[in-house]
């Protein structure tokens, strides 16, 4: 009786019970409570205050305030459903009721009566969050406009489904073709719906009107005109590019992000988009699902594969949306943790690329489990960390460089940014630099970064390459100051029948704009292609 019950679809609300809860007057912190729903994943504090708080002001402030007004409307005695700490918050939506979850999970029976698929038509004519736009936060916004495009193609299928559905009456069908059409303005499929009700229901004078406005309508969007019922399906792609959203914003608004859980309870966040033949990123240091679309740095490599391919990456834990309080972080938990992905996004047989560490870890992987893997791919790689060999002097390099990490990780310190810098990618401009700084910020915490650095010490796979039994593409940038190119090169020597690719970068991160990050793009390519 008690069950807290939230209305995504129009107006937002809540309800416990049979009481509507009242929200807070401040349409900030009610958008804040309907992002941290919908999203239904951890997120930082610091990503929030960016997203709905401006500076000067005091954002951390305004978002204790919200959340103190949250908690007190949806944490009651028997369920917790707004958990913080000092890093992120994470909406718990075991034992609420939401009606866009409840949406999802009816859709994807095929049997959904006709009188159900009716009630969410109905319930489907009311926008996404209607009384919620915040058109001076940009960050929200965008996100709020990704979302409705995706409940409008939500809503499209509906219609869709309730034209071909044996019980609705050919008036109906009118009805629902237009609405259809209304979603996907040039879509065929509901061009011919449409024209086929309105013949069946004796309007033969509309249906020619019809035909003459929605062949113009598709000859103007380059899309053919098929006649008869079956058409030629249009994709999704067609009714999101009628939009404002950039190419970029329209493929990100296909990513699917979910979460899998190790052997030891650490939470994995992974992302699949495209369509294709399945190609797995393996993490590496400083990954963030969100945030990498619109990195300047490894961004335009992704959007690229992802229209040629699925790509699965996911973010390692103790970073980016992945649980960051972990008891573990080494070299063996990074293998594991990419099996449990590919198991989790249901993969029998894969191509597995790894970019700087995440390359030992894709060796390991498929040495591992050569039958689950088709082709490898390896970027900026190194097969054995900085404290294999070392001698006294490296190590004492390489822990000052942990110590200043410690204290320094994230902020805005020339000499810090220039040790990374000077290394990662010599030739970013100051615009990509800072982007890159704070990206570190918001990206892990200081403690885990050393943590990381110290783990990259101990990656070990020389006595596997020799192992490798997939077909492999080495590409290494000749100027990598970070990892030299005689890595790669005795990486692809020593892996039988390996391919090797230079690349004329002096970058360990390809920057997105270089014409070598174009030359790695048609690489991957064409050997995936084989």
């Amino acid at each position: 009786m008690n069950q807290l019950r939230i209305q995504l679809l129009g107006e937002f609300a809540l309800w416990r019970g049979d009481t509507r809860l009242a929200l807070p007057p401040s349409k900030k912190t009610r958008a804040l409570l309907a992002y941290l729903v919908l999203s239904n994943r951890p997120q930082r504090r610091e990503r929030l205050c960016e997203m709905f708080w401006d500076l000067p002001d005091d954002p951390r402030g305004a978002l204790r305030w919200s959340l103190s007004k949250l908690r007190a409307v949806v944490n009651s005695s028997d369920s917790e459903h707004l958990l913080a700490d000092r890093e992120r918050l994470v909406w718990q939506s075991a034992g609420a009721q939401i009606d866009r979850v409840l949406l999802d999970q009816a859709l994807a029976v095929d049997s959904l009566s006709h009188a159900e698929l009716k009630r969410w038509a109905q319930t489907l004519s009311e926008p996404l969050l209607d009384d919620l736009d915040l058109p001076n936060q940009p960050l929200f916004q965008q996100w709020l406009t990704v979302e409705r495009l995706e409940t409008e193609h939500i809503a499209a299928r509906v219609a869709q489904r309730l034209c071909e559905h044996p019980k609705t009456a050919a008036h109906e069908v009118v009805d629902y073709a237009m609405r259809w059409l209304e979603l996907e303005p040039v879509e065929p499929k509901a061009c011919g719906a449409l024209l086929n009700a309105l013949r069946t229901v004796g309007h033969d004078y509309e249906a020619q009107r019809r035909e003459r406005q929605l062949r113009k309508r598709l000859q103007k969007a380059g899309v053919k005109w098929v006649t008869g019922t079956k058409q030629t399906a249009l994709s999704h792609a067609h009714s999101v590019e009628s939009t404002t959203l950039s190419p970029e914003r329209r493929l990100l608004a296909r990513q699917k992000i979910r979460f899998c859980s190790a052997a030891d309870g650490t939470r994995i966040a992974y992302a699949t988009l495209g369509e294709g033949p399945p190609l797995v990123k393996a993490a590496n240091w400083l990954n963030h699902l969100e945030l990498d679309w619109d990195a300047p740095i490894w961004s335009p490599l992704f959007q690229q594969l992802a229209r040629d391919f699925e790509l699965i990456r996911y973010d390692e834990r103790g970073n980016g949306l992945s649980d960051w309080e972990v008891e573990e972080i080494s070299p063996p938990v990074f293998t594991t943790d990419l099996g449990t992905v590919v198991d989790a996004a249901g993969l029998d047989c894969f191509a597995l690329m790894g970019i700087s560490q995440g390359a030992s870890v894709s060796i390991d992987f498929a040495v591992r489990h050569p039958d689950r893997v088709t082709h490898l791919i390896l970027f900026g790689a190194y097969a054995a960390g900085w404290r294999i060999d070392a001698d006294e002097q490296q190590i004492r390099e390489r822990e000052a460089i942990m110590t200043l990490t410690a204290t320094g990780w994230g902020r805005d310190n020339p000499a810090y940014r220039q040790i990374f810098s000077s290394t990662f990618m010599p030739s970013a401009t100051p615009e990509e630099l800072h982007w890159f700084n704070d990206f570190q910020r918001q990206t892990t915490s200081p403690a885990n970064a050393v943590r990381f650095l110290s783990a990259f010490g101990d990656i070990d796979v020389r006595d596997k390459l020799a192992q490798v039994r997939v077909p492999t593409l080495v590409i290494h940038s000749r100027g990598d100051k970070r990892i030299p190119m005689q890595s790669g090169r005795e990486i692809a020597s020593a892996i039988p029948n390996a391919e090797f690719l230079s690349l004329d970068s002096d970058n360990h991160l390809l920057l997105g704009r270089e014409p070598a990050s174009r030359v790695f793009i048609q690489a991957v390519r064409e050997f995936l292609q084989r």
